[in-house]
């Protein structure tokens, strides 16, 4: 099968090549792939490499495809399938014409969901839906805060916190105010310009938000912590904040980690299968027509490390989509 190959750490030595197709294991699936989703994880971690592979590596964790072969007897998922499913980045993924992945982790896409939009909603909108509906409490909640709201996490969780009632505000450049406002989100702060916490203090009277979203870093999700309301909460995906200055029992913040490659790393059967909740729920709001799958271009197989390159860039709206097959 044609795969594109990561021959040692660095997206200098990605190219496409020609491997053996795999073969499942019990409780795994063979998938023929149609589309996969580019996301920074994937250049990420082409860059810096893992101690687990071997190489040649095959990198990508979102993927679309049809069922073509199953690794032991499964109730709900049969040849013929077409399913979507985040993968873990501890085995080869989905930037082939074939992979093997964890059944488990597996969702049927619905008949009128594209595989494209499957794609778009797995890394991205998986991790937006733990955050704000699983690992953030918005019960009686009035505001949040998203950080990079042009961006493919921000972009899910703007629409899951507008679905919840939520006043949205989202930090974006200039140019994807309105992109971010048609989302749903209420205020745009410019990042590049503005004081981030002057502006929040300002829209809520000097009170904060109640939650943040944090997909930025570890340095602006310690700066949040300074506009959240008292007993706020913080969920973070790219690093921690320092909370040593924060005085104990004054603020009273509840922190939040989302990770789900984690999932996978855990070994835990229900996170895994967790995985596939979340993919079904998010395809059931793309099925309803309430949720953008916030697919801004579809490249080529023979582009996929054009595009990986475009994202290192930080400066690409929405989700990059690559069909495997014509």
């Amino acid at each position: 099968m044609k795969a594109w190959l990561l021959d040692q750490p660095g997206l200098e030595h990605l190219h496409i090549g020609e491997v053996e197709r795999p073969t499942p294991d019990a409780g795994e699936l063979l998938i023929k792939v149609e589309a996969v989703a580019l996301n920074p994880v994937d250049y990420k971690v082409g860059t810096n490499g893992n101690s687990n592979w071997s190489y040649p590596h095959i990198l990508g964790v979102d993927l679309v495809g049809e069922v073509v072969e199953v690794g032991s007897s499964l109730a709900n998922i049969i040849t013929g399938s077409r399913v979507a499913v985040h993968t873990s980045l501890g085995n080869n993924g989905g930037f082939a014409e074939y992979a093997v992945v964890d059944a488990r982790a597996c969702a049927v896409v619905p008949p009128d969901v594209s595989d494209e939009a499957a794609a778009a909603i797995l890394c991205a909108g998986m991790t937006a839906y733990e955050a704000v509906m699983q690992k953030l409490n918005t019960r009686d909640k009035e505001t949040i805060l998203v950080h990079a709201g042009a961006g493919g996490v921000g972009g899910y969780a703007i629409q899951l916190a507008k679905k919840l009632g939520l006043k949205v505000f989202t930090t974006a450049s200039p140019d994807n105010f309105d992109w971010v406002k048609a989302l749903g989100a209420d205020i745009a702060i410019d990042y590049n310009t503005e004081d981030v916490t002057e502006r929040i203090m300002e829209e809520t009277d000097g009170r904060g938000v109640d939650l943040i979203l944090n997909t930025v870093g570890r340095d602006v999700a310690t700066a949040d912590l300074d506009r959240l309301a008292f007993s706020g909460q913080l969920a973070y995906i790219a690093g921690p904040p320092d909370t040593s200055n924060v005085k104990g029992f004054t603020l009273s913040p509840s922190i939040h980690e989302v990770a789900l490659g984690a999932a996978h790393a855990s070994e835990d059967e229900r996170a895994i299968r967790n995985l596939a909740y979340m993919a079904e729920e998010l395809m059931k709001l793309l099925e309803a027509g309430e949720l953008n799958n916030l697919v801004t271009d579809v490249l080529p197989f023979d582009r996929l490390k054009d595009g990986l390159e475009q994202l290192q860039t930080r400066k690409v709206r929405g989700k990059l989509i690559v069909r495997v097959r014509d």
